[in-house]
């Protein structure tokens, strides 16, 4: 059983994977001040509640994270808890098969090229990335499969506190579709703003990118993915579809490429 860990900024996705199936998954909150000796056993309370997934069962780990403290505990997770698994961290150095074509290929988030990693492993290039999490990123691959670049945008957790912090009539709401675009109260008028602002920010960002990454924009395909993809993806046109599980996708096959023979 391998076992991947995506550390985002927000949360962290853990998936248990019996081959190339993920048969368990989990999500709970990035927090740095974590030790390592906190992490080991909220992730053995976690496996602990599914059959498959005992500490003895797991005989591989695939971890990338955006978050440097955290990237150290687990780290120490894997020298304490897992030293006899192979483990398999994605940072410079480690095998993914991804060209990254940008001006300092080191910029680059691991996450943003294991998602590319993944996507052009399951639908091929040309396509694009978008992940929904803390920030909203967009991620070009082109038809070879090279990482070209992407784009950058605040996530619709943080717009919603942004409003809520700096309107002084305005305050945190749930993030749901509101009963019509044009909203009857504040609320409402809040939810249509940030739920139809977003779907309009990917339908025309996704439009604008795919006319410089293929000759035929049609040919593009557009990948979903992150804790927040399900609000949006009734509501913006250009995504073709989605794939929760994406990041942890892309760990399995870096671990492929890199475990010990």
């Amino acid at each position: 059983m391998l076992l991947t860990i995506d550390v985002g900024n927000t949360q962290t996705t853990l998936g248990l994977f019996d081959g190339e199936e993920i048969v368990e998954h989990w999500r709970i909150s990035t927090d740095p001040r974590r030790t390592a000796d906190e992490l080991a056993v909220l992730m053995q309370g976690l496996m602990g509640s599914h059959p498959m997934a005992s500490e003895e069962r797991v005989d591989g780990l695939a971890i990338c994270s955006s978050v440097p403290a955290v990237l150290h505990e687990l780290r120490e997770v894997t020298r304490r808890y897992y030293g006899d698994v192979p483990a398999v961290i994605v940072e410079p150095g480690v095998k993914t098969g991804v060209h990254v074509l940008m001006d300092n290929p080191k910029e680059v988030g691991a996450d943003r090229i294991v998602n590319a990693l993944a996507a052009n492993h399951l639908y091929g290039g040309p396509c694009i990335v978008v992940d929904f999490g803390t920030a909203t990123t967009f991620d070009a691959i082109n038809e070879r499969g090279d990482y070209i670049g992407g784009a950058i945008a605040p996530g619709i957790e943080i717009s919603v506190e942004a409003l809520g912090v700096r309107g002084a009539q305005l305050r945190k709401i749930e993030l749901t579709r509101p009963r019509n675009v044009i909203g009857k109260n504040t609320v409402e008028g809040m939810q249509s703003g940030i739920l139809y602002g977003f779907a309009g920010q990917v339908d025309g960002l996704v439009a604008r990118m795919s006319k410089e990454l293929a000759k035929d924009p049609e040919d593009v395909q557009v990948i979903a993915t992150g804790g927040l993809a399900p609000l949006v993806l009734g509501e913006a046109a250009a995504i073709d579809v989605h794939e929760p599980w994406l990041t942890l996708i892309g760990l399995r096959l870096v671990y492929e490429r890199n475990k010990p023979s």
